[in-house]
C-alpha cells in the first residue's frame, strides 16, 4: 500500500497571505507519500504539513519537479534539514528506502529543467506531473511499460479551450484526452495544480470530472494504492 497526501492543489496565482481565507483555498501544489518522500518543497508545505497533522520530522527524502518558486523553496529545505534532498534531472533514476524513482522531461515551456516522476515501492506505481501540457513520448512509454496505480495530472487552465498556456500546461480537455489514451495503463486519475483564476469550485470541477472517471485533489486529499 502507497499513502498519498495532497499537501497542495493550487497554481502560482494562489497566495497563502492573500487567499487563504477564501473558500476552496488552495496551497501551492505539493505531495507526500507515505508521509516520508515529499515531492515539491514549497513555501506553503510547512503550514500544510501543521494542518493535517504530518509532522516535519518524519520526512526523509525530498523530490522536486522544477524550481519556480510555486514548486520550491531554500525556507522549506533548510526547515526540513533532516531529509535528504534528491536534486533529479530528465533521464535519472535513482533509489532510496523503498522507493524507485525515473525522471522524465515534462513539456514545460517556461521551464527547461522540469521533470515529471514515475515512483515504485515496489508494489505500487505512482506517475506525478506537475507542471505541464500533454505528456512526451517517453513518459508515454514509460507508463505502458510500468503500469501505474493512480496518475495525478496537471489540470491548471480549468474549462478554458485555445489559450496561450496550454503550450506549459494542460486543460481539462487535454486531461480527459489522455485518460482516454491511456486507461488500459492506469487504474486511477486524478488532477491537481488548479488556477484560482481559472477553475469554478471544487464542486462544480468533480460534477465535471466525475462522467470521465478523474479524481479531483483538494488540499489534505489522502488516497491510498
Amino acid at each position: 500500500m502507497m499513502k498519498i497526501t495532497f499537501l497542495g492543489t493550487g497554481a502560482a496565482d494562489w497566495n497563502f497571505g492573500n487567499h487563504k481565507n477564501l473558500d476552496g483555498f488552495r496551497r501551492n501544489s505539493a505531495l507526500l507519500i507515505d508521509d516520508c518522500l515529499l515531492i515539491d518543497p514549497g513555501a506553503d508545505v510547512p503550514d500544510a504539513l501543521q494542518a493535517f497533522d504530518k509532522h516535519a520530522d518524519q520526512i526523509k527524502y525530498i523530490i522536486n519537479t522544477h524550481q519556480h518558486p510555486d514548486h520550491y523553496n531554500e525556507d522549506t529545505l533548510r526547515c526540513l534539514s533532516e531529509a535528504h534532498f534528491y536534486p533529479m534531472a530528465a533521464g535519472d533514476v535513482t533509489a532510496f528506502g523503498k522507493y524507485a524513482v525515473s525522471a522524465f522531461k515534462a513539456n514545460h515551456s517556461t521551464c527547461n529543467e522540469a521533470v515529471h516522476f514515475i515512483i515504485s515501492d515496489g508494489e505500487k506505481s505512482l506517475f506525478y506531473g506537475l507542471d505541464g501540457a500533454w505528456l512526451m513520448y517517453d513518459e508515454v512509454c514509460a507508463i505502458k511499460k510500468c503500469g501505474i496505480d493512480l496518475a495525478v495530472f496537471d489540470a491548471t487552465i480549468g474549462d478554458i479551450p485555445g489559450d496561450y498556456r496550454i503550450f506549459e500546461h494542460n486543460n481539462l480537455n487535454m486531461v480527459i484526452e489522455m485518460k482516454t489514451a491511456l486507461e488500459k495503463y492506469v487504474g486511477r486519475f486524478c488532477i491537481s495544480h488548479m488556477a484560482r483564476t481559472l477553475h469554478t469550485s471544487q464542486q462544480e470541477l468533480v460534477a465535471r470530472m466525475k462522467p470521465h472517471g478523474i479524481e479531483v485533489a483538494y488540499d489534505g486529499y489522502e488516497v491510498e494504492i
